[in-house]
């Protein structure tokens, strides 16, 4: 057991999980900002409730060893599994599971509503990089289909609610996690490629086969016909099912290169009507507010980010600490691309959050819960008698 003082001083010393926390908590305040053009009262409840407790839990991630971590992360993740399934039960009251824009994805405890698929992603990557931190069996095409099978089943849960948006973040994470664990790079691309097949056939079927013959729900459906309409000029859903994507772009491009300032800019949003303004579509806010130089200021927070949990991971010798870091990377990698491209016209909206900035306690809390756990890992000693981790001695292994 490492003394309390020694403890606090292996934290406070100087390590890229510092990094991570700076961009956190500016681009949290430019969240708040942003919620603030649209949503004042949500704006405060973000600032004075949500944030204080998403900083609270992260300085409670900040203390237990990592491999303690590890332990809980298995029990932690069947529980959420099992929240998950119990929600989408017809069973299940409204009051305690409300509908909210057609989907069961909350939990409401009074004032509040938590939203359980948001730590179920943080979970995943715990239980992931606990599960793959010793083994060699995912370089084998068979050994792959573990992980993956795993993956599956809160993946199937959460489209259930349903949910494509988070949905969506866990197979990319994982991924990122089996090309930093070592598995082969040609049995990757393998199964990446009948993922690419699997929704280029899904994408041809929604725009030209008969109805009879979707896989799809029909709003889903809607959207990439929307957006592809939408991308060769046709107007024709600009009015229906294409209109959050077109008052979005048109508040993007319209922001110029230094936006309209806090004032203008609701005004502008405001007469606008853009639904979801104030979670969803809040990169459109970013960009009308403060213009493109906003926008390189945001997306390079997230690059900040991002870049110093890879460098928590490259620096630790701990394989839960590793691969646990990368996940995240990846996780909050992919939710940006994903919501920034639905902004500005280049996916169709799936209804994801942009991490840190969007409005929502639970969003919030999850990945301040990964800032906490890269401040843990930074500021832990190597071990000196660990076990050989999922490296080998071979890099070009990866590739055969």
């Amino acid at each position: 057991m490492i003394p309390l003082p020694t403890r606090l001083r292996l934290l406070l010393r100087p390590h890229p999980g510092w990094y991570a926390l700076i961009a956190a908590v500016a681009l949290s305040c430019v969240g708040v900002m942003a919620i603030g053009t649209v949503k004042p009262g949500e704006a405060t409840q973000q600032a004075r409730f949500w944030l204080p407790v998403a900083l609270a839990v992260m300085s409670v991630c900040v203390i237990p060893r990592p491999r303690w971590i590890g332990y809980a992360s298995y029990p932690l993740f069947a529980a959420a599994l099992i929240l998950l399934a119990l929600m989408i039960l017809p069973i299940m009251p409204r009051s305690i599971v409300p509908v909210r824009n057609g989907a069961r994805a909350w939990i409401s405890l009074g004032s509040i509503t938590l939203q359980p698929s948001e730590l179920t992603k943080v979970l995943f990557v715990l239980s992931m990089a606990w599960y793959l931190r010793y083994r060699s069996s995912y370089r084998t095409v068979r050994g792959l289909l573990v992980p993956f099978f795993i993956m599956l089943i809160p993946v199937a849960l959460i489209l259930k609610q349903p949910d494509l948006g988070t949905a969506i973040l866990f197979a990319p994470t994982l991924f990122a996690m089996l090309v930093a664990a070592g598995a082969k790079l040609r049995h990757l691309g393998l199964l990446l490629g009948l993922v690419a097949l699997a929704v280029g056939m899904n994408v041809a079927i929604a725009l030209w086969a008969p109805d009879s013959m979707q896989v799809l729900r029909p709003h889903q459906r809607a959207r990439i016909q929307s957006m592809v309409s939408q991308v060769q000029g046709d107007t024709r859903y600009v009015k229906t099912t294409g209109y959050q994507q077109d008052k979005a772009i048109t508040l993007v491009s319209a922001g110029g290169l230094t936006g309209y300032g806090a004032k203008r800019s609701a005004t502008i949003v405001r007469f606008n009507k853009l639904p979801h303004a104030h979670n969803d579509m809040i990169f459109a806010i970013i960009a009308n507010r403060w213009g493109t130089l906003g926008v390189l200021g945001v997306l390079s927070l997230y690059m900040m980010l991002i870049g110093s949990f890879l460098m928590v991971a490259a620096r630790s010798r701990d394989p839960l600490a590793q691969l646990a870091c990368v996940g995240f990377a990846g996780m909050v990698f992919t939710q940006v691309v994903i919501n920034v491209g639905m902004n500005i016209g280049l996916l169709p909206i799936t209804g994801i959050t942009l991490p840190f900035i969007s409005y929502g306690g639970s969003s919030l809390v999850s990945t301040f819960i990964m800032v906490g756990l890269a401040l843990n890992f930074a500021s832990r000693r190597p071990a000196m008698l660990a076990r050989p981790s999922f490296e080998f001695d071979n890099p070009d292994a990866i590739f055969q």
